[in-house]
């Protein structure tokens, strides 16, 4: 099962995967002002390739922009290619 935690910063924040407690996958963001953020790095774990962990990171992305109104603007090929791929997630681009 895939647990995603966020850390916020000021200026930057992440979400980490964990699959059955072992880190599996990590997603770094950088705010662009107030409204919206960067996403700019996406990694997961070799061990856990296949198992859905980046998607899992980009839709919980997707859920804090939704709850805090915010866009999103996805640098990271795999975000972009996520965002491509489900219309349903656009509406917070």
């Amino acid at each position: 099962m895939i647990e995603i935690k966020q850390n916020n910063g000021e200026t930057k924040g992440e979400f980490v995967a964990f699959f059955d407690g072992k880190q599996a996958g990590l997603m770094t963001y950088s705010w662009a002002g107030a409204d919206k953020f960067i996403i700019d790095h996406t990694e997961v774990e070799p061990e856990f390739n296949g198992k859905g962990v980046g998607k899992e990171l980009v839709y919980q992305a997707v859920e804090f922009a939704r709850e805090n109104n915010l866009k999103i603007i996805p640098l990271c090929p795999f975000a972009a290619a996520t965002f491509k791929k489900n219309e349903e997630i656009r509406d917070v681009l």
